[in-house]
């Protein structure tokens, strides 16, 4: 599946089209985590996804790279529709989509430098010294490179994170998903992670979609943001236009979030 685009108009990243997912519950009954959602994200941007607990919003998340297989409708990520895929070409596929988690999922008994190493090893995508600059590339992108040789019980919360992040860039992703990436961290580490972040955007125009409770993380990161509510999309919009009133209480909220003044306050001239 391909999609036209206009010069004023990025192409697309990422298409779900009347996507849902059930679940059985202990008694016997089924729970709509997803209800028939339809998503569009342009390519090089970053899109939140927010939502009160059990919204949905990982779930949603999750279907885009099918660690959560829809039971209806298609995802398409770069172009390529994933629901039709069988399994060695979905794997193949997954190359292309990196995803960095809350409990960061690092291998504890490899050095930094193997648990970036790691995704192109599975793949054996490249030789040895290509291997090693990759890697140290990766590294350099996240602010890592005098950790290689570290284990993670001796980084902190802030650095296990961006090596998560250098691990997911290694395969040259055109989308980067985020499960809550910042929720077990402080503000200050959370203010680096999303420079690194930003930073990451900028340079490489990854696509990310980001999925937090955090508004303030939202406000700060996000061109667009998806508001869902009871596994269905409540309302979207860009954060920059303040034109359109919106619906929900999350949206209101994030109408100050995602403004220059809070962006001052919260983290400095820098950054608004």
């Amino acid at each position: 599946m391909t999609t036209a685009s206009t010069p004023d108009t990025p192409p697309l990243a990422i298409r779900l089209v009347d996507v849902a997912k059930t679940f059985a519950t202990p008694d016997g009954g089924r729970f709509e985590a997803i209800r028939s959602v339809s998503l569009d994200i342009l390519d090089g941007e970053i899109f939140g996804i927010v939502g009160k607990s059990g919204a949905g919003k990982s779930t949603l998340l999750r279907m885009i790279n099918l660690l959560e297989r829809p039971e209806r409708g298609s995802v398409t990520v770069a172009g390529e529709e994933l629901t039709r895929l069988d399994k060695r070409d979905l794997r193949k596929a997954r190359q292309h989509i990196g995803m960095i988690f809350q409990g960061f999922n690092l291998l504890q008994n490899a050095t930094v430098f193997e648990n970036v190493a790691f995704p192109l090893r599975l793949h054996d995508s490249l030789n040895a010294p290509r291997l090693k600059a990759r890697v140290a590339e990766c590294l350099e992108l996240v602010g890592l490179e005098d950790k290689s040789a570290s284990y993670p019980a001796q980084l902190s919360g802030g650095q296990k994170q961006r090596v998560a992040i250098a691990r997911a860039l290694a395969s040259h992703p055109a989308v980067l998903l985020c499960d809550e990436p910042t929720s077990a961290l402080d503000p200050e580490t959370t203010r680096a992670l999303l420079d690194t972040l930003r930073s990451i955007n900028a340079q490489l125009r990854v696509t990310i979609v980001i999925v937090s409770h955090e508004l303030q993380v939202l406000g700060t990161l996000c061109d667009r943001v998806a508001v869902i509510e009871h596994g269905v999309i409540a309302e979207q919009f860009a954060l920059a236009d303040h034109s359109v009133p919106r619906q929900t209480a999350l949206g209101r909220e994030l109408a100050y979030y995602g403004t220059e003044a809070f962006a001052a306050a919260a983290w400095g001239d820098a950054h608004a």
